[in-house]
């Protein structure tokens, strides 16, 4: 007979398991009421009665983003903001355009693993593994290729193509959240103090005062 120590280390670690992501939907669905005032870990539920086919549609996902910008690509995001019928069902969508060199500037999703699928164009992608190794597995991708970044790890790509490129990705979130990682620690509100990053990136505090200016 196994004691209650036993037993309960099952339930904590079942339990663990069981709230890895989004919790699981205990109904048909649960379209998001972004007018209630009622406060959730997610979103309240809109009245079934009230729900109609346009809460499970998006349209627009064919439409190029604007690369125009300092990195040269754009994401498109379709979360649970975007798309009310996601509520409770733990996945997301984003569409990436990249102009020629462009980047998706290395960040994390601290609520989702991401699957990337190429397209058009060549992309260079990767991630970095967590402390102390943090080792970079990176790889060349090309049109149909399939790439997984796991959850919350930093990862980036990059057009190393001649063209355009696109991808699309699902995430495994109705709100996978986005750190961009310099935009995090250069451009936070307020400023973190020069010489906490100076001393962590090993530079000159004029360095990073550079830096942050651009932020």
């Amino acid at each position: 007979m196994m004691s209650r120590s036993l037993i309960f280390f099952l339930l904590l670690a079942t339990c663990s398991i069981a709230f890895a992501s989004d919790p699981s939907p205990l109904q048909d669905f649960c379209v998001a009421d972004s007018k209630s005032p009622v406060f959730v870990n997610g979103v309240v539920c809109k009245d079934a009665k009230l729900v109609v086919a346009d809460d499970f549609l998006y349209r627009g996902l064919n439409i190029m983003g604007n690369t125009s910008n300092d990195v040269g690509s754009n994401v498109t995001a379709v979360t649970v903001a975007e798309l009310p019928g996601l509520n409770t069902l733990g996945i997301s969508l984003v569409r990436i355009d990249y102009a020629q060199g462009g980047i998706n500037a290395p960040h994390t999703h601290p609520r989702a693993t991401e699957i990337l699928t190429v397209i058009e164009g060549s992309l260079l992608v990767g991630f970095v593994t967590s402390n102390p190794e943090n080792r970079l597995i990176t790889k060349v991708l090309e049109k149909g290729d399939v790439f997984v970044f796991p959850q919350g790890l930093i990862h980036f790509q990059k057009n190393i193509g001649y063209g355009y490129a696109l991808a699309i990705a699902g995430l495994s979130s109705q709100n996978p959240g986005v750190i961009t990682i310099a935009n995090a620690v250069f451009g936070s509100d307020p400023d973190i103090a020069e010489d906490v990053l100076a001393k962590a990136f090993q530079v000159d505090v004029k360095v990073v005062e550079q830096i942050q200016s651009k932020f």
